[in-house]
């Protein structure tokens, strides 16, 4: 008999369960050839005296191996390796070592390999955290989404709430859109142009690889909102980069751009533009309307913080004019209430809804359904807009306080320009301070911020961030850029 004792060890520190460790080891002594086939195996009271294991550790790594066919048990004569084993060619497994299924790569090739930012779910130490423009969690009105959750819960309906499929969203809540957004934006909707999805990057996402076909030309901001370029560039388009001022996008060059190039769809994005700021001027968004109707542009009109206005009225969409059905309006939820609540919206003619929808279902069946209608609730009584007007009032002053505290303590340093809405500045360092050693100066100060790289979509390292002022209050606001004035000064 051979050896067991010493030819299987096992290791107690491994997460792995010991009957496989055993199961494993005689699987690599069969590879190696050391166990033969047709071999007899001790049995299992005498194999777990050998290792010193209880026998039904033994008895579970023996039906491990028997179901992945490497032995056979002979009635009355015991267990032996099979004669015909699963692999013909047995190779050679490093002694005492197993290697988790999982673990590394996979065993067999595959052709996309996406390559994203490092995302927002890596772990933060810093007790403050600079993000890119999110609303104040403090503010959402969470005791008012909890009322109506209690209330859908306790209705005898709620199963039939929870249950329904409905990819294109809860109805009560794209109906309850439609006097929202025509009211507030100007649009000629119907609930059948409505549909919810999570958040407006699946918004994006889905327009995007319903229009667009590999080689296909896209006109993008430069900057742009990276994730989005992202989405196209997976679709298989090519991006063309146009230029972005203070006055947005530089419809001029678009225009020269559609005249060399067969242009499928342009992504703009005119209130607050990501990440400079910049709002579209009306002028521009004449010329814009026109090279549209001119060349049958589809257009994606991101408009992420449409709600958040400080010096005046916003600007009606692009989606409000008569635009002969090209353009597709993509809107959040989650800027009014929270970065959690995943609710964003996609408004396009009846046609182009239903593909959507169709898409949608290959990969999610439904959204978040009893979140879907908590919010219809909110929208129908109007404490989605008595939250919109309360919550205007603090980032403006949030937006003023952090301004003049840059204009006090970071003149030089930081170029800016106050934005009229939305979440954030587009802060643009001095070159004598890169923002990968003012962020990690930061960090140590406990101040968590970008350092830029997410923002250089194309060749231009523009040693700038975007510093969400929204979700910090007036104390963390001066804690922060008293901070970052160390951090620049070291």
């Amino acid at each position: 008999m051979l050896p067991f004792q010493t030819l299987i060890s096992i290791d107690k520190k491994t997460s792995m369960p010991v009957y496989l460790q055993v199961a494993n080891r005689l699987i690599a002594l069969i590879r190696e050839g050391i166990i033969k086939p047709g071999a007899a195996l001790p049995g299992s009271r005498e194999m777990a005296a050998l290792l010193q294991l209880h026998r039904k550790t033994i008895v579970a790594a023996y039906e491990e191996l028997y179901t992945q066919d490497w032995i056979q048990t002979i009635p009355r004569k015991g267990v032996f390796v099979a004669q015909h084993l699963p692999e013909v060619k047995p190779r050679k497994f490093t002694q005492g070592v197993s290697i988790p299924p999982y673990a590394g790569n996979t065993g067999f090739p595959f052709s996309r390999q996406l390559s994203l930012p490092t995302p927002a779910t890596r772990i933060i130490k810093q007790r403050l955290v600079i993000n890119d423009g999110f609303p104040d969690m403090r503010l959402a009105p969470m005791d008012l989404l909890l009322r109506e959750y209690r209330s859908l819960i306790s209705n005898k309906t709620v199963q039939a709430v929870m249950e329904r499929p409905d990819p294109a969203g809860v109805y009560a809540l794209r109906e309850a859109m439609v006097p929202h957004l025509t009211t507030t934006r100007g649009l000629s909707i119907q609930t059948n142009n409505i549909m919810i999805t999570r958040g407006a990057q699946m918004a994006i996402y889905l327009a995007a690889n319903l229009l667009l076909q590999p080689g296909d030309y896209v006109a993008v901001g430069e900057p742009n909102y990276y994730m989005a370029n992202l989405v196209f560039e997976q679709a298989g388009a090519r991006l063309i980069k146009i230029p972005v001022d203070e006055y947005g996008m530089d419809i001029d060059a678009l225009a020269a751009a559609c005249k060399k190039k067969k242009i499928r769809m342009v992504y703009v994005i005119p209130h607050h533009h990501h990440p400079t700021t910049a709002t579209l001027s009306a002028n521009r968004r004449m010329q814009l309307l026109e090279l549209v109707r001119q060349y049958k542009l589809a257009v994606i009109e991101d408009d992420y913080d449409f709600s958040f206005h400080y010096d005046s009225a916003p600007i009606l969409p692009l989606a409000s004019t008569q635009h002969e059905g090209c353009v597709i309006y993509i809107g959040s939820v989650t800027k009014v209430m929270t970065p959690s609540a995943r609710i964003g919206f996609m408004i396009a003619p009846e046609n182009f809804i239903k593909q959507a929808i169709y898409l949608r279902r290959l990969i999610d069946l439904r959204g978040d359904n009893l979140m879907e209608a908590a919010m219809a609730a909110l929208l129908r009584n109007g404490d989605i807009s008595r939250h919109i007007k309360k919550s205007n009032k603090v980032y403006h002053q949030r937006r003023d306080l952090f301004c003049a505290l840059l204009d006090e303590h970071l003149s030089g340093v930081i170029n800016y320009r106050k934005p009229a809405g939305g979440m954030a500045i587009w802060a643009q360092f001095h070159p004598k301070h890169p923002l990968p050693v003012v962020a990690a100066r930061a960090a140590e100060m406990n101040l968590f911020m970008n350092d830029g790289a997410s923002y250089i979509t194309g060749k231009t390292n523009y040693n700038a961030l975007r510093i969400g002022f929204a979700s910090l209050n007036e104390k963390e606001l001066q804690e922060a850029v008293s901070i970052l004035v160390r951090a620049t000064r070291k």
